[in-house]
């Protein structure tokens, strides 16, 4: 695979619709897509404005010239010139009907004119090569078409709009000014130049080094927009699981009866409260079995508590606590997890639960019966992730732990040339800090980033985008 090579997909979803695209891109789109689209004006495509939608029909390119080309379908053809399309190259955007085999028949003409079929994320790739998105706002573009709720949407179109660029960008620049500064007194210490003092660089690195640290504590809230919590509800058999687990996914999801150890398996949805996205496991209720199924649900349930970010410890609440819930809610507590202690059941009244409640930070009263209290328990999971002074439409955020890890890093190594600063160490080592602090958010954007991290990213897209 070749980045010289013209590339085709389809770029809407398989199966039946209204229309399908097809998109060629590379050096050979415009030549390409002459020999499977004709447009009725008979003008070729390629002398077509820029942007311009055409009408005409889909052929087959013929084996050899003496034979006729075999109509496939007509439709529309748009012709993206480089350097104004998405990825940068000359682009053809062919639509055709959306029937199954009419789109793989047009596919396989493009192929057949000399196309090769695109890999997944092949054109975002190329758009990012071309320098027309930086890789966080590719990584966006991702979030966006995996959006499964309003907020992502807003969130990735902010990280589209790079956003993210332009928080990291000044902090980039800072560090570079101080080490060009720095370089010049080294390689020029006769001359007279403007170079900064200690006091000076310590104060640049101090307000990199803050900055980064506002930017690295938006991840807490982009992860849970846009990467889910992992959120596991757990607790005794009967205590009503899988009746708080149905009211939030806000189905039938769960089995639900009176008798104990109904629920055997691990069941798994993501579902959205207020703006956090949950990847909400329901779980076996923990007890002593000798049912040999059971078992292995109660171990698969202590698997899921063991991985699991946030905790939904649900509670009988029309039944006095005994030592079982005392021991299970000092068991949460020590497992160092976000524990939230659901008391279920306050339709049926309530007991005192302020000895098992003592033991978790947060704690809500619910009757997954009626519905009650459940909009609390969405605002204490907001109140836990959201930052409330983020717009979160329009403010950067890291969305994913690569991003944070890069930044985490240039911190470090801020720091670290701080210290050595402080030290009295030879300029070159600080030099050496402060590039490798920038190296670090260079990785944000693509500017210092390793191939194989490349094809990760855009191997995680659907072929076509």
């Amino acid at each position: 695979m070749s980045l010289h090579d013209t590339i085709a997909a389809v770029s809407t979803p398989y199966g039946k619709g209204g229309i399908a695209v097809l998109r060629i891109s590379g050096d050979k789109a415009s030549d390409i897509a002459e020999k499977v689209f004709k447009p009725l004006s008979g003008k070729p495509l390629s002398m077509t404005e820029h942007g311009r939608a055409v009408y005409g029909n889909i052929y087959f390119p013929p084996e050899n010239p003496e034979e006729a080309p075999r109509q496939i379908d007509d439709g529309m053809a748009v012709y993206f010139k480089a350097p104004r399309s998405f990825t940068g190259e000359d682009t053809v955007e062919i639509s055709c009907h959306g029937g199954i085999l009419v789109t793989q028949k047009v596919l396989f003409a493009l192929q057949k004119a000399g196309a090769r079929a695109a890999g997944p994320g092949e054109f975002t790739k190329r758009a990012f090569i071309n320098g027309k998105l930086k890789l966080s706002q590719a990584e966006a573009l991702g979030n966006l078409l995996d959006a499964e709720n309003d907020e992502q949407i807003a969130v990735a179109r902010a990280g589209m709009r790079g956003v993210l660029t332009e928080k990291t960008k000044p902090v980039y620049e800072s560090l570079r000014d101080v080490l060009a500064a720095v370089f010049a007194h080294i390689d020029y210490p006769d001359e007279d130049l403007a170079d900064l003092s200690d006091d000076e660089m310590i104060s640049t690195l101090n307000s990199a080094v803050s900055e980064l640290k506002n930017i690295a504590g938006t991840y807490r809230t982009g992860k849970a927009i846009t990467q889910g919590i992992s959120t596991v509800i757990c607790g005794k058999t009967n205590a009503g699981k899988s009746s708080v687990y149905n009211r939030i996914v806000g189905r039938d999801a769960a089995i639900v009866t009176d008798i104990e150890g109904t629920t055997r398996d691990i069941l798994c949805e993501k579902v959205t409260m207020g703006k956090v996205m949950l990847r909400l496991s329901d779980t076996a209720g923990l007890r002593d079995s000798d049912d040999p199924v059971e078992k292995i649900g109660i171990n698969r349930a202590y698997d899921a508590l063991a991985d699991a970010e946030l905790v939904f410890a649900v509670f009988d609440g029309n039944s006095e606590p005994d030592e079982r819930d005392i021991n299970f809610a000092a068991k949460i507590k020590g497992l160092n997890k976000i524990g939230v202690a659901v008391i279920n059941k306050t339709d049926m009244g309530t007991f005192d639960y302020s000895r098992v409640t003592n033991e978790f930070e947060y704690s809500v009263q619910v009757s997954a019966k009626t519905g009650e209290g459940f909009d609390k328990l969405s605002e204490l999971v907001n109140d836990i992730y959201i930052d409330k002074n983020l717009d979160t439409g329009h403010d950067a955020l890291l969305i994913n732990a690569r991003q944070y890890f890069a930044v985490s890093q240039a911190i470090g190594f801020a720091r670290q040339a701080i210290e050595h600063i402080n030290q009295n160490m030879p300029l070159e080592i600080c030099c050496a800090d402060i590039e490798n602090a920038m190296q670090s958010l260079g990785e944000i954007d693509g500017r210092a980033v390793s191939e194989d991290i490349v094809q990760k990213i855009f191997s995680s897209f659907c072929v076509g985008k």
